[in-house]
Formats: structure tokens, sequence, C-alpha cells
């Protein structure tokens, strides 16, 4: 069985802007290089999964590790939650109207970890009680505003497991309590 993980940066008061938030460290950067790598694949959102389409073609500037990251993303399945767009990239499945059913398909169907991206698709997934893990990147300023990492009711939560990650990033891992 799939277990379905969401996590994002965010800054210390719980708002999600990744244009706002510095760039990773390179530790952090190999972390999300390694998960990537080690994930079954990743849903996302419309407005997310446009952004990561950046991980799609290769560009002259990027070092070694930006390359291994686009490598990583570009291999694994991801499954895009949307209404309004009529198709998507490489490795891409499109999810309409039967949103529930493919998730719910997906977590008992595969197995492995799958990175939810996105808080208002992670809300829906939280809604049906589908998402099994939740990492929250702490970065270490306030920003006062942005879109909320949790873009509803807050679930009750069970702290499992901090880490500590270079510029002072820490990652709580939550489970459902």
């Amino acid at each position: 069985m799939a277990k379905l993980v969401f996590g994002m940066n965010q800054s210390l008061d719980g708002y999600v802007d990744h244009q706002q938030l510095a760039p990773p460290g390179p530790e952090l950067f190999r972390h999300y290089i390694d998960q990537a790598r080690g994930q079954v694949g990743s849903v996302y959102g419309r407005r997310l999964y446009e952004d990561m389409r950046y991980w799609d073609e290769d560009r002259p500037e990027w070092d070694a590790a930006r390359r291994d990251f686009a490598a990583a993303w570009r291999s694994q399945r991801k499954w895009v939650v949307s209404r309004t767009l009529k198709s998507v990239g490489p490795n891409a499945t499109l999810v309409g109207d039967d949103f529930e059913a493919v998730m719910r398909g997906l977590k008992a169907e595969l197995a492995g970890e799958i990175q939810v991206g996105g808080p208002e698709l992670a809300r829906s997934l939280t809604d049906l009680g589908l998402v099994d893990e939740y990492r929250l990147y702490l970065h270490p300023f306030v920003l006062g505003r942005g879109k909320p990492f949790f873009a509803g009711p807050r679930p009750p939560l069970r702290l499992v497991a901090t880490d500590l990650f270079d510029k002072g990033i820490v990652r709580l891992t939550y489970v459902p309590a």
C-alpha cells in the first residue's frame, strides 16, 4: 500500500511561498534529490505542477545537483489534479472528476511514498482521510503573508520525527493522531 506524504517548505508563521523563501542549501537540496529518487511518484494540483515543469528541460546554468534533481523528477510518475488542463507533460497523468477514486486506487495498488504537492490538494486529501504523513520544512524567518501550509482546518497530528538541515531549516514529521 502506498503512503501519501504532504511536505513543503514554509516560514515559521506557516506560509508556503517558494518565491519568498530562500533556496535550500546543499544538504537540504541533496535530501530533496534522494527523496525524489525514492518516491513512487507525485500528485500535484495545476498551479504547482506548472511550476514544477521547470524541471522538464535542462538549463545550461544548472550545477550537477540541479541536473540530478531534474533527472529524478522526470523519471517519477506524476498525477495532476485539474479540471482546466487539457494535457500534461511527460510521465504525467491528468486526473479530473474521478479524483477520490484515483487517489484511493493509487494507495491500494502501489507501494512506497507518493508526494502530495500543494496546500489545496493536501486539504482535499486530508478531508478524505488519505494523507498518511505531513512534513513541514520550517525556514527560520517570518513571511507574514502567503498561502498557509494547512489550507483548511488543522487535523490532529502526532509528532514522529525532527531533523535539522543546513541554513537552520528544521523538518517536523507528523502523522494523523
